[in-house]
């Protein structure tokens, strides 16, 4: 599949690429949203579904455009598609980054776009990506969604303690080692 003319999907490839961030990220997806309402965003190609395929040419753009909100071959193809996405939305409706919001790469494009509607999980500020990735995993197979909050919100470091611990500790109440707890 990784070789073969027809690529591979981009949710398979950048959860191999990736490791454990990814497949936590596209995890929670499916395990949260419908499919036709997750969207990837492709450097060089904007906000692509979870299926779309890596072909050796799009690896090319992909491997050549770097991620920085301030390259028009980035911005550009990401800025598209999310003013397409938000015509389409409801008014009402969220839009999950499951992306950092610690830097501008995807924020600085997309918060002028879908402004307040644009959120991200609470517990996410002051953890890294294998940390955020874990805890993705542990929610999506505990089935438990995670709270989100407006970027408008600060984004720093919980004042009520270490972020890794507090996530430690929201992990071990909210999901069990061979999946929900049975009732």
């Amino acid at each position: 599949m990784y070789q073969s003319a027809e690529g591979v999907p981009i949710a398979l490839a950048f959860a191999f690429m990736s490791a454990l961030y990814f497949r936590g990220k596209i995890a929670y997806a499916l395990q949260f949203a419908e499919v036709e309402n997750i969207f990837v965003i492709a450097p060089g190609f904007g906000l692509v579904p979870p299926d779309w395929r890596i072909t050796a040419e799009r690896m090319k753009v992909l491997s050549k455009t770097e991620v920085d909100a301030r390259k028009r071959n980035y911005r550009n193809p990401l800025k598209r598609d999310a003013l397409e996405l938000a015509e389409r939305l409801d008014p009402d409706a969220q839009v999950v980054l499951l992306g950092s919001v610690a830097s501008g790469k995807y924020v600085d494009i997309l918060w002028p776009i879908f402004g307040e509607r644009l959120v991200f999980p609470e517990i996410f500020a002051g953890l890294g990506d294998m940390s955020r990735g874990g805890l993705l995993l542990r929610a999506a197979r505990a089935n438990r969604e995670l709270d989100y909050t407006s970027l408008a919100a600060p984004r720093r470091k919980s004042q009520s303690g270490d972020p890794v611990e507090l996530a430690r500790q929201w992990a071990r109440s909210h999901s069990y080692p061979m999946g929900p707890k049975r009732t």
